[in-house]
């Protein structure tokens, strides 16, 4: 279904009229990303990993403090203005933080000090967030995790995990010692008076290894009520503050899921079942006095991929079942090698924006949050739009006062050339929603699963209606349909590429360009140095079918040459006896002069080779290559770019390759070498949307009237955050 999207539209078009333009729907936007790398202390070396992972702010929300597990500190942001965040500082813990809140003008840490997994301590920090000093610590004889304070500032509350070691025994439970819930009172300056600590057993509740229940979040309710998840066990508490009493507990219990996928097959295929999985809740947050909501990871034998609204007495007022995993499919985000979980839900948050009360649901998976309105008791929320960010977003943290809401991504990929852990910053309006910017619509009943968006054509004869081809980030090679005219995009259909009826193995499709019989031409990357399964960059030909008609492969003198960074986009010109498809290579093959790759040219009618030479641009880091090849008047638009992402990234952009008087030349000798003109830098277009600048820009195409398309490529949620951009760049003038 894809109605809450169709109300963006609608939202969109009413603003388009003043007089309406009270009646538009509010949205949160981004509009800052703050890397948590530029917040280090004096001398630390910045190559190590830093992350935010749990996030909180101060009373005024103008401070934002988030725990940063590997460095041993929290860290400060200040964000008196959002759109332009600035580290503040940090504050060293001898131990690693776990979770934060902030009361006073302290913030209270949770700090693991333990040995190992076996020997589990910790204790409360207490941080002077003016002097930036630690005050005093309270013992708390084991391995905190999650942190609350009750909304009269009265009451902390601490789960105290003790985690299990997935290394022994396959992470089966028991794993003693057991963990525990842990209260103290709060002073009325915020410190915590360590005499005043309460521990509450919870030992013996949950019908899986009730000797070791692991807790794992808090939170607090207007009553001084404590819900607590204890995830492992599959099982939830409800505890009161002031008595330190258990008010009721029960099993989280198990949901059946119909139409997902389970398999690690490369495919997003929404057609298994999984039945009697455990909900296995992480995080929790109260609605209403009556209500809470979890985020069901799945962390040991579940995988329920949504979230429940429970009611006190321990009866399910809502499941998701299948709705938050399917708008991650749709919005491509799905993460296809986590199938024994899906999206993995985590995070939670709850808090009123005017007059809605909205809930906020992190997929730690797919990237993003999901945004719904809360309803009333007894109905199901409103899905009401998704915000995209950085990798695994842990920390989720509404500032309904500014109208602000906030994300801290836990995951560090710098040191594989990826990005490194940002917190991200929106902001609630009356402005459409920017952001998805390509969907896809439902068949048979059920969204169209996608990713890795990798070449793209234009329809030769329908304005607005775009093909495209998905990449080896999923092992059936698929044609999919858009339609640009609509806003997102639409994926309206997709087509399975075929061999003898079979979907075709061993593709890697990187680009497409029309054929004159109705059908297609595809350029196949492949891989010839792999170790096994070894491939080469192929040019295959299928009807209209998507069937197989022709695997044309490179003659032997260019096969003998060619590395992993084959094929990267096909384009045809001229027609009948002259028609020539043209096809670019990413980046040097072994016989190329350094710096220099090539775009090939093969004549169906006489099937000949020929090729010329591109020359690359250097790149300040990483490498330079091609990403896109483009018919147009005159010669050929390419996508040249680096392989840097976000603030390293230095080069994307479109180039004019004029071929006036340039003839391939055949395979073998020297090669002509093409002139190229700068066409459009595409770096402002791709930091516009306010998060970081996203590395691979792989398709480019221009439809019927003219206009002018570019798309990144999400590596189908690998190490990735799912985010692809749409980006309508309208006609693009050539050169003369």
């Amino acid at each position: 279904m894809l109605k809450p999207l169709l109300r963006g539209t609608l939202a969109a078009t009413l603003l388009a009229g003043t007089s309406l333009a009270a009646l538009a729907a509010e949205n949160f936007n981004r509009i800052a990303t703050f890397h948590v790398v530029d917040n280090l202390p004096s001398g630390a070396d910045a190559a190590k990993a830093t992350v935010a992972e749990i996030i909180t702010a101060t009373a005024d929300g103008k401070t934002l403090v988030y725990t940063d597990s590997p460095g041993n500190r929290i860290g400060l942001i200040d964000i008196t203005d959002p759109k332009a965040p600035k580290g503040a500082g940090t504050v060293a813990l001898g131990g690693e933080p776990t979770s934060t809140v902030v009361a006073g003008g302290l913030a209270l840490v949770g700090v693991v000090t333990s040995k190992s997994k076996a020997e589990p301590s910790g204790h409360l920090a207490m941080v002077d967030l003016a002097t930036k000093a630690v005050t005093a610590t309270c013992d708390l004889g084991g391995q905190p995790d999650s942190l609350a304070k009750s909304p009269d500032g009265k009451f902390l509350a601490i789960a105290i995990e003790n985690e299990r070691d997935e290394d022994v025994n396959d992470g089966a439970l028991p794993q003693l010692p057991a963990g525990n819930l842990t209260l103290f009172s709060i002073g009325a300056d915020g410190s915590v008076d360590c005499a005043t600590k309460k521990i509450v057993d919870v030992t013996g509740l949950s019908g899986v290894s009730p000797e070791d229940p692991e807790p794992e979040f808090v939170d607090f309710n207007d009553a001084g009520q404590v819900v607590l998840t204890l995830q492992e066990n599959n099982a939830i508490a409800i505890v009161d503050a002031a008595s330190g009493k258990i008010v009721k507990d029960f099993s989280a219990n198990t949901v059946d899921l119909d139409g997902i996928d389970t398999k690690k097959d490369g495919v997003i295929d929404l057609s298994g079942k999984m039945e009697g999985v455990a909900r296995e809740p992480d995080g929790v947050q109260w609605i209403d006095a009556e209500h809470f909501v979890t985020a069901n990871e799945g962390d040991w034998k579940g995988g329920s991929r949504g979230f429940t609204i429970f009611k006190t007495d321990g009866t399910v007022d809502y499941d998701s079942g299948t709705a938050f995993e399917y708008e991650t499919v749709r919005l491509g985000h799905y993460p296809e090698k986590r199938n024994k979980k899906g999206n993995e839900p985590e995070g939670a948050e709850v808090a009123t924006f005017g007059a809605d009360r909205l809930i906020f649901i992190g997929s730690e998976r797919a990237s993003l949050v999901g945004v719904f309105k809360d309803e009333g008791a007894g109905k199901a929320p409103t899905f009401l739009q998704a915000l995209p960010g950085g990798i695994g977003p842990e920390g989720l943290l509404a500032i309904p006062d500014r109208n602000l809401f906030v994300t801290a991504a836990e995951n560090d990929l710098r040191e594989d050339g990826l990005i490194g852990s940002v917190v991200t910053i929106y902001e609630r309006s009356d402005a459409p929603a920017a952001y998805p910017t390509i969907v896809s619509a439902d068949k048979d009943g059920k969204p169209i699963g996608w990713a890795a968006l990798s070449g793209t054509v234009g329809d030769a004869k329908t304005p607005g209606k775009l093909y495209a081809v998905i990449d080896s980030a999923q092992s059936i090679g698929r044609i999919l349909t858009i339609d640009a005219t609509q806003t997102p995009a639409l994926i309206a259909d997709e087509l399975v590429v075929t061999k003898g009826g079979k979907p075709a193995e061993n593709l890697d499709l990187e680009g497409i360009a029309l054929a004159s019989d109705g059908g297609f031409w595809l350029a196949s990357e492949g891989n010839p140095e792999r170790e096994k399964n070894k491939t080469q960059s192929t040019l295959v030909r299928v009807d209209a079918k998507g069937e197989v008609v022709e695997e044309i492969a490179l003659p032997e003198s260019l096969a003998a040459n060619a590395t992993r960074f084959g094929f990267e986009g096909v384009t045809v010109t001229g027609s009948g006896a002259d028609e020539t498809v043209w096809l670019a290579v990413q980046r040097e093959w072994k016989d190329d002069p350094k710096g220099f790759t090539k775009l090939l040219a093969y004549k169906p009618a006489t099937k000949e080779w020929g090729a010329v030479h591109y020359p690359l641009d250097k790149a300040p880091k990483g490498w330079v290559g091609l990403s896109e090849l483009t018919a147009v008047p005159g010669g050929f638009v390419v996508i040249e770019r680096d392989n840097q992402v976000g603030r390293d990234a230095a080069i994307k952009k479109l180039v004019f390759v004029p071929m006036a008087g340039v003839t391939p030349a055949p395979l073998g000798g020297e090669l002509p070498k093409v002139e190229k003109k700068d066409l459009v830098d595409l770096l402002p277009a791709l930091a516009a949307p306010k998060g970081y600048v996203l590395d691979k820009v792989e398709s480019f195409a221009i439809d019927a009237d003219g206009n002018a398309f570019v798309i990144t490529d999400n590596d189908g949620v690998d190490d990735h955050s799912g985010e692809t951009q749409f980006i309508r760049l309208g006609k693009v003038a050539l050169p003369m």
